[in-house]
């Protein structure tokens, strides 16, 4: 047991360090609001394309529907595999599937009401009616809460880096797909988010890192990886 504490603990450590400094330099060069700057300038100075077909009903509604879809698709399979003996080898792999989206998506939600930010669309800089609080600055309690912070929406997508450790262990050869799949979606999303004015790039970033933990956490737990 001590080993597997050692095996998953240095490894996030270490990635949470190197995060943590490139979080220091995205503050430090404030990259977020280069980012925002540029995007609400392509816009005319206002987030245009906030309540489009595409970015809101489409993109925004429905990769909601969709996550769901796979999620609950995933607790079918997880269900099949407690019943059908060809399923049975695959009943933990499963587990973990569903336990690593679910959990990542509850802990990005439960973040974002804990910790209060505001969506670049808040800000006066972007014509809203809010000052920038930072995230590690005291928010007044005068000011309304937000919850902005981490990007909820790109989660529906980032939770499904969990794929690349589910077939790490199932099906090998499918690791870097499900990879590519799970950050495929959650960049289609983040970015929609950005250009809607919803979130800043370091939500998202920070969203892609919560999610990869859980992913990778859980896999030493539950999963024993034939490649990785």
């Amino acid at each position: 047991m001590r080993a597997v504490q050692l095996n998953v603990l240095k490894p996030v450590v270490s990635a949470w360090l190197l995060f943590l400094i490139a979080m220091s330099v995205v503050s430090i060069f404030k990259i977020d609001f280069t980012l925002a700057d540029f995007l609400y300038f392509l816009q005319g100075n206002t987030w245009a394309w906030k309540d489009t077909l595409i970015t809101q009903d489409i993109i925004h509604k429905g990769g909601k529907w969709l996550s769901l879809a796979m999620g609950l698709a995933t607790l079918f399979l997880l269900l099949l595999s407690t019943t059908i003996t060809r399923f049975k080898d695959y009943r933990t792999p499963f587990l973990y599937l569903f336990s690593a989206t679910l959990l990542s998506a509850l802990l990005i939600a439960t973040i974002k009401h804990l910790v209060s930010m505001e969506c670049p669309w808040n800000l006066i800089r972007y014509g809203g009616e809010r000052d920038f609080i930072g995230l590690l600055d005291i928010h007044p309690p005068s000011m309304p809460a937000s919850a902005c912070f981490p990007a909820g929406h790109a989660s529906a997508g980032y939770t499904w880096i969990a794929l690349y450790f589910f077939f790490a262990a199932t099906r090998p050869q499918w690791r870097w797909a499900g990879l590519a799949l799970g950050l495929g979606l959650g960049l289609t999303f983040g970015i929609t988010q950005q250009l809607r004015g919803a979130h800043f790039l370091s939500h998202d970033l920070w969203t892609v890192m919560i999610c990869w933990t859980v992913s990778f956490v859980l896999s030493r737990f539950l999963l024993l990886p034939r490649v990785h």
